[in-house]
């Protein structure tokens, strides 16, 4: 299960109450202008390595403006991997690459992926994933 992160999401539950049926939920997230966000996010064990794959959503323009990367880190924000996005992706809104040979250290059990955008850098919604026991 991926759990989303980043500056100013949301979560907003509705419930019975005359809005709707029990249980119903709504997520609504916000981030500021231009940040690249992780929207969805797996790890998957290549034998003592990691494969990690990511779909990202940005603002991209053109060579102007484009996510141009994005990291595999721990939850204290160790980098343990960068994959390096080498054109816009204007197109192809959202976009999934995947990077293969990733080290994680034993005992790391969840880590996060972020985007980032070419101008603003780092700031949009992280997905955090679990590492797949040996």
């Amino acid at each position: 299960m991926i759990l989303q992160r980043g500056l100013l999401v949301a979560l907003v539950a509705v419930f019975a109450a005359g809005c709707g049926d029990a249980g119903e939920t709504t997520e609504t997230v916000a981030t500021p202008e231009g940040c690249a966000n992780v929207i969805d996010a797996a790890v998957t064990r290549s034998g003592d390595r990691f494969v990690v794959t990511a779909t990202v959503e940005s603002a991209d323009t053109g060579w102007d403006r484009y996510a141009d990367a994005w990291e595999v880190r721990t939850t204290d924000g160790d980098v343990l991997a960068t994959r390096v996005l080498a054109h816009p992706h204007v197109d192809e809104q959202p976009f999934t690459r995947s990077l293969s040979d990733v080290e994680i250290p034993a005992g790391v059990t969840t880590v996060e992926i972020a985007a980032r955008d070419s101008v603003v850098g780092f700031c949009g919604i992280t997905a955090a994933v679990a590492v797949p026991a040996p």
